[in-house]
């Protein structure tokens, strides 16, 4: 498993959680390096620059919270550090993820195919309507998503991915995980794993928006904004679908 560098998010105060994910990493023979999360509640002036507060609002249709943009940039941070390595390969997870035995067996068989993706998918919220490109082995196909599918707690990513996240990720206009996975926008192979071989963990409280204000979405014609950007969105994203899967036919 030396193909790839496994990366943990994790805030400097959420130590139970470092402990828990670290646990689980050493059950599986998987060492990892932590990246310390950016706190949004105490986000610099450098920090909260990097967000498109009209953009967000009119994307997403409602404000954001301090906690969305520390993980869109611990997001990057990791991505950065995956960069300055010498890994092919980079396992991003966070801290509230949980695996299922099949993690490691998914990852490798994921390796064996390295032109067949460049970002995939290892969690997700909603299902993505999967379809399958590649059967990895008995258990995993790696497939094209052909809806929305949220959700950021595992992913596997290759250099060619990284460097178009870098440059084109900042500023923030959405959730991370509403936004890394738009691969039209960023000229790669997007893909996810069927089923998921790892889950978010729904025991945990949140980090995101715990103890923020709340968090209000618009009504009416504020959102009709919202709206059009979703149906682009969706219609984008069909079209990628397809387009990604009759080439990998």
């Amino acid at each position: 498993m030396s193909h790839f560098q496994t990366y943990v998010i994790n805030l400097d105060r959420s130590k139970d959680r470092l402990v828990a994910i670290a646990a689980q990493l050493e059950n599986i023979g998987l060492s990892f390096i932590r990246i310390s999360a950016v706190d949004g509640k105490q986000a610099n002036f450098e920090e909260l620059a990097c967000i498109d507060e009209q953009s967000y609002q009119s994307k997403h249709g409602k404000p954001s919270l301090p906690g969305e943009l520390g993980c869109y940039l611990s997001h990057v941070k990791a991505i950065r550090t995956f960069l300055s390595s010498d890994a092919p390969f980079a396992l991003i997870l966070e801290d509230d993820a949980i695996f299922d035995s099949g993690l490691c067996e998914a990852v490798s068989e994921l390796i064996r195919y390295p032109k067949k993706w460049d970002m995939v998918k290892l969690s997700g919220v909603h299902s993505g309507t999967p379809v399958s490109v590649l059967a990895l082995n008995s258990k995993f196909d790696l497939a094209v998503m052909f809806s929305k599918c949220t959700c950021s707690s595992a992913y596997l990513i290759n250099r060619i991915a990284a460097q178009a996240y870098i440059e084109k990720l900042l500023p923030m206009t959405l959730p991370y995980d509403h936004e890394f996975d738009l691969g039209w926008k960023y000229q790669i192979q997007v893909r996810a794993v069927n089923p998921f071989p790892v889950v978010h963990n729904e025991a945990v409280a949140t980090t995101i928006d715990s103890g923020s204000a709340p968090n209000s979405k618009f009504r009416g014609r504020k959102r009709w904004s919202t709206h059009l950007y979703r149906i682009r969105t969706e219609f984008s994203r069909v079209l990628y679908a397809v387009s990604n899967y009759l080439r990998s036919r």
